[in-house]
């Protein structure tokens, strides 16, 4: 029962990294940065990600700092950042993150505050999905590696016998 309850999640794995392939979410990087992980570091993936969103946490804030201040005029300063998160976003496959940020630098480049703010906007709203769907995936994950290892049940059904 053990094994089927951790084919079943792996199942759910696959299904969430192919609609986050069919959406566009995700490129082939993500599946080369999967092929790193092995058995002498199974968290590979989730660690490198989890860097990836302390940073971008880091770079949402200071583009939302810069676009929010008034006197605002420093868009080398923003083409900066912006480059910095879609170098990490390519660099662990998050496509339409890093679409996005190619998008808001041609904002930048041309100085257009109105089209910067709403750049942001959906840089912050295809960030939060990336990170949930990620976060859901690694819950999967360790629910799979844990069930293969006999340690967690999967659910069952029990049947009360008066």
């Amino acid at each position: 029962m053990l094994g089927f309850g951790a084919e079943r999640l792996r199942a759910d794995m696959n299904r969430l990294l192919a609609l986050l392939f069919h959406q566009g979410v995700l490129d082939e990087q993500f599946l080369q940065l999967q092929q790193l992980q092995d058995e002498s570091s199974p968290n590979f993936v989730s660690e490198v990600v989890n860097i990836y969103f302390h940073e971008s946490e880091k770079l949402l804030r200071n583009l939302r700092g810069l676009l929010l201040d008034r006197e605002f005029s420093d868009y080398k300063k923003m083409g900066t950042h912006l480059n910095q998160f879609m170098g990490s976003s390519s660099s662990i496959g998050a496509k339409r993150v890093r679409n996005v940020c190619v998008a808001f630098r041609t904002a930048s480049e041309q100085s257009n505050r109105a089209r910067c703010l709403r750049a942001l906007e959906l840089l912050e709203y295809e960030y939060c999905y990336l990170k949930n769907k990620l976060h859901e995936l690694f819950q999967i994950e360790q629910q799979r590696i844990l069930a293969a290892a006999g340690r967690y049940p999967p659910v069952q059904h029990h049947i009360d016998n008066p």
